[in-house]
């Protein structure tokens, strides 16, 4: 499979990009793509959650009123769950949200993403660059020039570049991601990825 090149003008380089087909033109596996992007979510998770329960409310332990008689329901004390200001039943507690994921799994998963991208006509390859200096006007008239303004963009460079990691940075729903760092939920979130030809190199023998 091949992709044209694309200058950071906008215009075809007349050169063509080689995509490997073991990467960019599997059999995509849904499911492996949906564990994939489980696993990344859950591992953003702190788990540090934590709510008091009956026994950890400060209050009373007096019985409120005795059990039969009164013409009203049975109750023990005031940190009942019951109660305004009584304990929380079954509350959250801090826990680890992370789970194993097989590596094949994972490869699995970001080529099925891969493939699922060159088919929507989601990637696009453009020749390598950087930036004399920080500037986000200049990232922006790329973006423009290449026809992605205003979607979520994935910039996947070969090796990290501060210049241009400075000038993405601030721009709304752009993303820039080295291409040995590239995951599953990063190629799915996106909606226009660009590729450099140093990078594409890495990712074709992914």
């Amino acid at each position: 499979m091949e992709l044209a090149i694309y200058n950071i003008n906008g215009q075809d380089t007349g050169r063509k990009a080689q995509l490997n087909d073991q990467v960019f033109a599997i059999d995509a596996n849904e499911h492996a793509v949906y564990l994939d992007v489980k696993q990344f979510l859950a591992n953003q998770r702190q788990g540090t959650h934590k709510s008091k329960e009956r026994s950890e409310v400060s209050g009373s332990t007096r019985k409120l009123h005795k059990q039969k008689g009164g013409g009203g329901a049975r109750i023990g004390d005031i940190n009942s769950p019951l109660l305004v200001g009584g304990g929380r039943v079954f509350g959250p507690r801090p826990r680890d949200y992370r789970f194993k994921l097989n590596k094949k799994v994972k490869q699995l998963a970001r080529k099925s993403a891969l493939t699922y991208k060159v088919q929507d006509d989601q990637i696009k390859v453009i020749e390598n660059f950087t930036f004399d200096a920080p500037r986000t006007k200049a990232f922006v008239a790329m973006a423009k020039a290449l026809e992605v303004e205003g979607k979520k963009i994935l910039l996947v460079l070969n090796d990290r570049d501060e210049n241009v990691l400075l000038s993405v940075r601030n721009v709304p729903n752009a993303r820039i991601i080295t291409a040995s760092d590239v995951n599953t939920y990063a190629i799915m979130s996106a909606n226009a990825i660009l590729m450099t030809e140093d990078s594409l190199n890495v990712i074709n023998n992914l």
